[in-house]
């Protein structure tokens, strides 16, 4: 199966889970999960949420950020990934000077 992010149209969500800004994103939704490209402008975040039915794993791409999970903060950068366990918080800050490019994989469970 290929699936084609780029014959996908780009929306932009303001204020995601109460965070602050702009986040540009597309999302494919499948069964079992949803794999999702997005783009935090500068100071933009995605507010504290918990994951009741799913992980969430984001891969970031590039730029800076933070993210807190279950109340510890973890710096993001270029290859690292962040796993938010279902059953845990998170929310995630672009600290950087450059947009925080993320790919978000979300796996059911």
């Amino acid at each position: 199966m290929i699936i084609d992010f780029n014959a996908m149209q780009e929306y932009t969500v303001v204020g995601m889970n109460g965070g602050m800004g702009e986040i540009a994103t597309k999302m494919y939704v499948g069964r079992g999960g949803k794999i999702i490209p997005s783009r935090l402008a500068k100071g933009s975040s995605i507010g504290l949420h918990t994951h009741t039915t799913s992980d969430d794993i984001n891969y970031v791409i590039s730029g800076t950020g933070r993210a807190i999970c279950d109340g510890e903060e973890e710096l993001l950068s270029a290859g690292v990934c962040h796993v938010c366990k279902k059953g845990l918080s998170h929310s995630i800050v672009n600290t950087g000077d450059d947009d925080l490019i993320l790919l978000t994989v979300v796996v059911e469970r």
